[in-house]
């Protein structure tokens, strides 16, 4: 098995407290609300939260993501979890790990800062394109948040 880390930080102009309570601590609500062209709903499949199903609409490429929930740390604003079962994790994949933190920013905003980790089964390598394609979903859900918090000044608050 091998390992592919890669960083992104994706800057929001939303106080992080915020941010993490809408993408995080109501993100089986706020996602499919503001996302529903996309993702269907998200719903608890084990435990109290531990995994989390998150399904797709009709037609879209994927039509479900598990993760499981390690941490999610509310004074820090840190949640660790993991895609442990998807189409995206196909053969080649076992699980990818996230490391995701709030932080604030030198304009009251939020710097959301994660680390990934994939890991492979043998000694597959993941692709550039492939890393690229999740980087640029995390800035779409990202922006989608912070444009509603944005337009919803006491959402979250």
């Amino acid at each position: 098995m091998g390992v592919t880390t890669y960083t992104q930080d994706i800057a929001t102009l939303v106080d992080p407290a915020r941010v993490f309570r809408g993408l995080v601590l109501d993100a089986d609500n706020l996602v499919p609300k503001l996302m529903s062209q996309v993702v269907r709903n998200i719903e608890t499949v084990e435990g109290d939260g531990c995994i989390k199903k998150m399904n797709f609409v009709e037609g879209y490429p994927i039509k479900y993501l598990k993760h499981k929930i390690h941490v999610i740390d509310n004074k820090n604003m840190v949640i660790k979890y993991s895609l442990i079962e998807g189409e995206v994790l196909g053969e080649n994949l076992e699980h990818i790990s996230y490391d995701v933190r709030f932080e604030g920013s030198e304009n009251g905003g939020c710097i959301c800062k994660t680390i990934s980790e994939y890991h492979t089964n043998g000694d597959f390598i993941v692709k550039e394109e492939e890393i690229k394609e999740g980087k640029e979903k995390a800035v779409e859900l990202v922006k989608v948040v912070e444009a509603y918090l944005l337009a919803n000044p006491s959402a979250y608050a």
